[in-house]
């Protein structure tokens, strides 16, 4: 399935097919992401069962600590 994941067209695994899915690859797994859906929030409490169409645009974003 292909994806616009953070501006860039993206190829993802068949077996990827939930926002869930996607945040347990190891490159998100363990961050605090907000994640957005062809332009809407998706909140933490649907990730499993937001699921994925082809051509959706997602952007992904990540807290980094610092000061």
């Amino acid at each position: 399935m292909n994806l616009i994941i953070n501006g860039k067209a993206l190829e993802i695994a068949e077996d990827c097919r939930t926002v869930a899915d996607l945040l347990s690859r190891p490159e998100w797994s363990g961050r605090l992401v907000i994640v957005e859906r062809n332009g809407e929030i998706v909140n933490r409490e649907h990730y499993a069962g937001t699921s994925f169409s082809e051509g959706d645009r997602l952007e992904l974003v990540h807290f980094v600590g610092g000061g």
